[in-house]
């Protein structure tokens, strides 16, 4: 059987350069902020990265740590990858 890898989901909730943004601003390495929140570093990791989706649960966390709007956050609504080939 083939190696699994993971692909990057079709839509994500986030705006992964968003949460690293906003992370990085509010000064929170990776690890500070995914214990702040309940999760494991890699996922804050892969969630940063855009190979996982944050939960909306998840993603209100992460904002009301980093005392940031939610939509401020967001991934764009409507757009896909293909968009940005044109």
């Amino acid at each position: 059987m083939p190696p699994r890898s993971r692909a990057r989901p079709r839509r994500l909730c986030q705006e992964p350069e968003a949460v690293t943004w906003a992370r990085e601003k509010a000064g929170l390495t990776k690890r500070a902020l995914a214990a702040r929140i309940g999760i494991s570093e890699q996922l804050m990791g892969e969630i940063e990265s855009g190979r996982r989706n944050a939960t909306p649960a998840n993603l209100l966390k992460i904002a009301a740590a980093l005392n940031c709007p939610v939509v401020v956050l967001e991934g764009k609504r409507g757009s896909n990858a293909t968009d940005a080939d044109s």
